[in-house]
């Protein structure tokens, strides 16, 4: 509490100061930037993202504004769309592919800081100034909000706040604020329809709402629907993902720098044991790898013998590079003046999405340390030995040791199906009143559920595996046996005995009720001193569970040692339930200090606190400052100082072990030589010949986590030149230093780290033959982030009598981004992913950017914008590629025409004109490019229609 008493003693100090006699009254004026507006426009003092004051639209912090036309123009489909293209924006969860975990989810990841790959829980979204129910849908509950529950049909306008903002709305709001504004007045019927696809035929969108408003002599009233559907793309129709992409050495080098196994995507080729050329050049087998006989395959499969694993077949095609989303969305909104003085306001929304993602054909990992053996006399064993090996070779396996490996597309393949509903009600009474001057207050109630259901098919109930292998008579004893051909052919009735549909049901709810008062408490020659005060009470809850079968039998894992074990040697997967709530006060002040004197044009600064109590771990105080100087009315200089936090999430405190299978690149491929963790590893150890190149493992919540802290520090100047009109300039450096992160390291930073340095190794598990067996993910409070970086914005207008021309260049520049990993000896290791994409669905580029150029003379408008990704490191893949992930340009195109007399606009666009695909990256297997930060549908053409009537 030093803290908030220091900050709230200086603001003090200045504004005694700022009563010194001979000080002239404030003025307004306009910020700087792409959100400027010109003076004729500061009618009247408005609420704006980063306050609860009352002032002029001139933001102490970097704000950024998508305006209605800005919306329209780009025509999204979803508020995602237009979200996650901007420049400061990284790796975000949206539709695309068949990896990650997305699962139809829409996420805004400011700064780079989600906790999680592609998560938004360290950016606070608002709608209305109001805080959003967080996420369903995905295999549980999330922590941070769906954008596609919010419906495209009722926002006007959303302001992105690139700064912390915790003592002003409370947790989350580190890396920045979004507040989506949604429409109040409506007059009549407004209608907007859309429809588009790519130029290959493919990803099919078809969206639109229509809006109905009515303005009485109290009061108003809004009704809103809107509908979206979009079609999928399957990684067979694109060249970059219609197979696997495998890292290799052999010549000639490919114009990719990446090389394709023809029939096989695990990395490792297997048949006769001689080399065998293609169009990458000769590659030689394994060493080690001994044909064991013929037998009657399946075609396209492939069967050798090489300890410790037996591989068939590959991933096919039937995979989703982009997923299909269907969306309907319900909203009302009824006004109604009680007075004079006193507006109420009700709403509520309904909306739906149904949503689906194919990940790849079932694996079926057929494994003696499962207690499963293929008999000798079994239907469809064509060698007449135990588990198909002959007794002379040499390499036949003993005992547990045991293992075949299949890709098996004829039982089926893992799909994800979710159907979210959001449900929200809301009421509010907002008015002022006369009290030694005008106060205004507001009090505000909401309800809000998203509720979803979850469907995962073709998991693999490996007890029935186990019977459909064993011998005629213990299969005839099971009920409902079907013997199974893992030689070849698998019939329908083979799968319909070993496959088994999950389902999974999860929801939040949250209640959040709050009151705000604010006025200007007295003049000082500089001008009125702003103050607001609040009060603050919520609550969420959430929970997952798991159909009855999950919990109690595996359907995908395969064996995890040292874990509560099902009878096929997997992990239940048990229902997770957990709430907290939280009470929370704050207070606001706006100090202008000085004005018109020579070198000090204007002079404020700004201080809020808040004080948070949380039922999970205490108490917690976060404080504001910020200054904003204009030595000369066209020059603004602005710093800010803040304070933010993150309280754990439901998930994070309370989820229940659960078995998954992590993505990741094992470093101790080969034996990893030299390398301190890997000591022990056998040289022939290769990880694609188990399981799939997939890491069996756990994750679980830490009911003891701490809230994670943040102070985030900005510096900027925005220009705004009188000698030349219509032209603004930004520059704004900003740092972020987190501590106490909440973080599960994914599975290659455990696997590096334990390979590097010998930390972590607790965390994996291997077998003699090298194989890792379990790698355990429990989120702690593990470590530190520093993120600093640097945003550029300029805007230039000229209106003249040939019409209205306006640019605009949008840059990010990520300086680093460190995270700092305290080591159990004592050491510190520091992983700076600015600049690099080494890891799935992790792209940091240094550089990010978007340009624009528009025109517009009477009903005709257009307009060309460029969106740039930098080049990054991949060193997974340095040895082909020159360890580059590439720089990529997006060209869109828009042109627009009012029909005269009417109210009806017309609209074509092309996004991606010059069709260009992401760039590849082995980082990204099987799917080839990271999915939250590239687009894979090439060129795409749409046209819009609008009409108010």
């Amino acid at each position: 509490m030093k803290t908030v008493s220091g900050i709230f003693a200086t603001v003090s100090a200045v504004a005694l100061l700022s009563g010194v006699p001979g000080l002239a009254h404030a003025q307004a004026t306009a910020p700087a930037g792409p959100e400027a507006v010109s003076d004729s426009e500061l009618v009247e003092a408005v609420i704006v993202t980063g306050s609860r004051i009352r002032k002029d639209a001139s933001a102490v912090g970097p704000l950024l504004t998508l305006t209605s036309q800005d919306i329209a123009q780009a025509a999204p489909t979803s508020v995602g769309d237009i979200l996650q293209k901007l420049p400061s924006v990284g790796v975000s969860l949206n539709s695309n592919g068949s990896q990650g975990t997305s699962y139809g989810v829409s996420a805004i990841n400011l700064r780079y800081l989600g906790s999680a790959e592609g998560s938004g829980n360290r950016t606070l979204v608002l709608v209305d100034g109001h805080r959003w129910v967080n996420a369903a849908g995905g295999r549980s509950f999330r922590d941070f909000v769906d954008l596609n529950t919010v419906p495209l049909g009722i926002v006007d306008n959303i302001e992105v706040l690139k700064d912390g903002a915790s003592a002003i709305y409370g947790a989350d709001a580190i890396a920045g604020v979004v507040n989506i504004h949604t429409k109040t007045k409506v007059e009549g019927f407004e209608l907007n329809a859309r429809i588009g696809a790519t130029d290959r035929g493919d990803n099919e969108n078809y969206s639109g709402y229509l809006n109905w408003g009515k303005s009485f002599d109290r009061g108003s009233v809004l009704l809103s629907g809107s509908y979206s559907k979009t079609k999928p793309i399957l990684t067979a129709d694109r060249s970059l993902t219609v197979r696997a992409f495998t890292p290799l050495t052999a010549p000639p080098p490919s114009p990719t720098g990446l090389f394709a196994l023809p029939g096989l995507a695990n990395n490792a080729y297997f048949g006769t044991g001689a080399s065998f050329a293609t169009t990458a050049g000769v590659i030689t087998p394994i060493p080690g790898v001994t044909s064991i006989g013929a037998g009657s395959l399946a075609d396209n499969a492939f069967r050798v013998a090489s300890l410790p694993a037996d591989d068939y077949n590959p991933i096919t095609q039937g995979l989703y590079a982009s997923g299909p989303s269907e969306r309907a969305g319900f909203f009302g909104r009824l006004t109604y003046d009680l007075t004079d003085n006193v507006t109420l306001k009700v709403e509520g929304l309904y909306n739906r999405r149904r949503s689906s993602q194919v990940f790849r054909p079932v694996l079926l990992d057929i494994r003696g340390s499962n207690g499963i053996s293929i008999a000798n006399n079994q239907a469809y064993n064509p060698f007449g030995t135990a588990n198909g090996v002959p007794l002379a070779n040499a390499l036949a396996f003993s005992g547990s040791s045991f293992r075949i490996q299949r890709y098996a597309p004829d039982v089926g393949l893992l799909a994800s199906y979710q159907t979210v509903e959001t449900s929200r009600f809301a009421a509010g009474l907002d008015g002022h009143f006369e009290l030694a001057g005008e106060w205004r207050w507001d009090a505000y109630y909401s309800h809000s559920k998203n509720k979803a259901s979850f469907l995962s098919t073709a998991g693999i109930n490996y007890e029935h595996v186990k019977n459909a292998l064993a011998s005629p008579a213990t299969c005839a004893a099971a009920a409902g046996c079907v013997p199974l051909n893992i030689f070849g052919q698998i019939t329908p009735e083979m799968a319909n005995y070993i496959r088994y549909d999950g389902t999974d049901r999860n929801g939040a709810t949250q209640d959040d009720f709050s009151a705000n008062i604010s006025r200007d408490l007295f003049t000082l020659p500089a001008g009125p001193l702003g103050f607001a005060a609040g009060y603050e009470y919520r609550k969420e809850s959430a929970y997952s569970v798991p159909d009855a079968f999950s919990s109690s039998v595996s359907t995908v894992l395969p064996l995890i040692s040292g874990s509560p074990q099902t009878p096929t040697g997997g992990t239940p997967a048990d229902p997770t339930r957990g709430s907290y709530d939280l009470h929370e006060v704050y207070g606001e002040v706006s100090v202008p200090v000085l004005k018109d004197l020579p070198g000090v044009y204007r002079l404020e600064v700004d201080g809020a606190v808040r004080y948070s109590k949380y039922s999970s771990f205490g108490g917690k105080a976060t404080t504001k400052i910020g200054v904003a100087y204009r030595p000369v009315e066209d020059v603004l200089l602005r710093g800010t100082f803040s304070q933010g936090f993150r309280a754990p999430s439901i998930l994070e405190l309370y989820q229940s072990p659960r078995g998954q299978n992590f993505v990741g690149v094992d470093p101790c491929n080969g034996g990893g030589a030299g390398k301190t963790g890997c000591a022990g590893v056998p040289v022939s150890y290769n990880q694609a010949q188990f399981n799939g190149g997939l890491i069996a493992g756990l994750t679980s919540g830490n009911a003891d986590l701490k809230p994670e802290t943040a102070d985030t520090y900005s510096v900027g100047v925005a220009l705004t030149p009188s000698q030349l009109p219509g032209f603004s300039l930004t520059v704004d450096w900003f740092e972020i230093k987190v501590a106490n992160a909440i973080a599960s390291q994914t599975a290659t930073q455990v696997l590096n780290t334990c390979a590097n340095t010998g930390a972590f190794c607790n965390l994996v598990e291997r077998q003699s033959t090298g194989e890792i067996s379990r790698l355990t993910q429990a989120v702690v409070n593990l470590s530190r982030i520093e993120v600093s970086g640097v945003d550029a914005t300029a805007r230039y207008v000229v209106t003249n009598d040939l019409g209205r021309f306006e640019a605009s260049i949008d840059v990010s520049y990520l300086d680093k981004f460190r995270t700092f990993i305290p080591q159990p000896d004592g050491t510190t290791v520091v992983d700076d992913r600015a600049g690099k994409s080494d890891q799935p669905r992790s792209t940091f580029p240094h550089w990010k950017g978007q340009a624009g150029l528009r025109y517009s003379k009477g009903d005709f408008d257009g307009g060309w914008k460029v969106r740039y990704i930098g080049k990054s490191d991949d060193i997974a893949n340095n040895a082909v590629n020159g360890g580059t992930t590439k720089a990529i340009f997006y060209n869109d195109l828009q042109v627009g025409y009012t029909v005269p007399d009417t109210q009806v606009s017309l609209g074509l666009g092309i996004d991606n004109v010059f069709d260009k695909m992401p760039p590849p990256s082995a980082a990204n297997n099987p799917i080839n490019f990271d999915i939250y930060t590239y687009d894979v549908r090439g060129r795409y053409l749409y046209g819009r229609v609008s009409a108010k009537f």
